[in-house]
């Protein structure tokens, strides 16, 4: 086990670092940050920050020499700077689970292979085969690529085989996976930790609503039929354990074609989902994934309240300063600022929850206090 006292590090400066941060120092830990940015979130609380490429050798040498642990906060580190930081000290999750997680291609052709349900796909890696891979799907269909994208973006969706090909020319040229639009009906996620020794803890499902491409709010516990509730925990086990993961992950989920569960993606890391439970949650995710590195038991994840998360993003300092008094009125709500420098509209700056007795109010009252925020023009 490695005791608090200890120092443990973060590949990534942004906001899931920055919180993993907060968690680490008030459980007694020192944490060093590796990011290139100056102004990082995550390297403005940490004990130190190298400011450095993800690939810098010298720099993860040096951040290995200081860590008894090192974790990640996003998943397109590259792979080979965790497989070269396992060399020289403990690193979860491993390189290989994140090089599967950041690659669609991977990510999906493991799942499958492994027996879950995903959506049909098929990889794109020339105009031809854009083509070609459209014809066999033979349906509207969402290009994506296969490294990079988040948040909605490397990604088109296309009606057509010419419209296929041009959607790959429009992403670049670079390599792509082609998905079957569902015809969703709702969406919903799960958090789960993962201890070394194959020790779970699993998070109530989340039920998610996208604006964008971007979340835009999470409602715990999801307002889904139990035994669909138990099949989304059952999965998110099922792949922890066929990554042989440790840490911290989301599984997001596609509910479709009469309730029946399809896997959407795999995030090696905390989860915007999951945010909720630093203020519902016994022992939030970003304890969850300090425990899970640490070696230290895996702490409960009961609900404490039904809980709803409204991200906050860039687009409401548009007319000015938010209005963030009238938002803390609402009963329940608290505010979290990513102390992110600039605010840009779709850039994620931070999010409200609201604890209530029911999830419907708890949701109310989180879109309540996000419609006041916008300050009048």
């Amino acid at each position: 086990m490695i005791l608090p006292g200890s120092t443990v590090g973060v590949l990534g400066g942004g906001q899931l670092g920055r919180m993993f941060v907060f968690r680490a120092h008030e459980m007694g830990y020192r944490v060093v940050v590796l990011d290139p940015g100056a102004r990082s979130p995550a390297g403005l609380v940490a004990d130190e920050h190298l400011r450095a490429a993800y690939d810098d050798e010298t720099a993860l040498r040096a951040l290995a020499a200081r860590c008894a642990a090192v974790t990640t906060e996003f998943e397109n580190v590259p792979a080979g700077a965790l497989a070269l930081l396992s060399s020289l000290t403990s690193v979860s999750p491993s390189s290989v689970a994140v090089a599967i997680a950041q690659d669609r291609i991977l990510e999906k052709t493991h799942l499958a292979d492994a027996g879950f349900q995903t959506a049909a796909f098929l990889p794109v890696r020339s105009v031809d085969e854009a083509r070609t891979a459209f014809e066999r799907l033979g349906r509207t269909a969402i290009l994506k690529t296969s490294r990079l994208g988040y948040d909605g973006k490397g990604q088109a969706v296309v009606t057509s085989a010419e419209a296929c090909a041009a959607g790959f020319e429009r992403l670049g040229g670079q390599e792509c996976i082609l998905e079957e639009k569902l015809a969703l009906e709702f969406e919903v996620s799960v958090i789960i930790a993962r201890s070394a020794d194959g020790e779970t803890a699993v998070y109530k499902p989340g039920e998610n609503v996208h604006r964008d491409g971007i979340l835009h709010s999470t409602v715990v516990p999801a307002r889904i039929p139990e035994p669909l509730a138990r099949e989304a925990t059952a999965m998110a086990e099922e792949i922890a354990a066929s990554l042989e993961y440790v840490g911290v992950m989301g599984v997001e989920l596609f509910v479709a074609n009469g309730g029946q569960l399809y896997v959407n993606e795999i995030a090696p890391r905390p989860h915007n989902s999951g945010h909720y439970s630093i203020d519902a949650s016994a022992t939030d995710q970003f304890e969850q994934q300090l425990r899970a590195m640490c070696g230290l038991p895996l702490g409960s994840t009961r609900l404490m309240s039904p809980v709803a998360m409204v991200n906050l993003l860039g687009d409401l300092w548009t007319s000015g300063e938010p209005r963030w008094a009238e938002a803390l009125a609402v009963p329940g709500v608290r505010l979290h600022l990513y102390g992110k420098a600039e605010a840009r509209p779709g850039r994620k700056m931070g999010h409200l929850t609201c604890v209530a007795d029911s999830a419907n109010a708890a949701l109310s009252g989180a879109e309540r206090a996000a419609g006041r925020l916008r300050a009048e023009s």
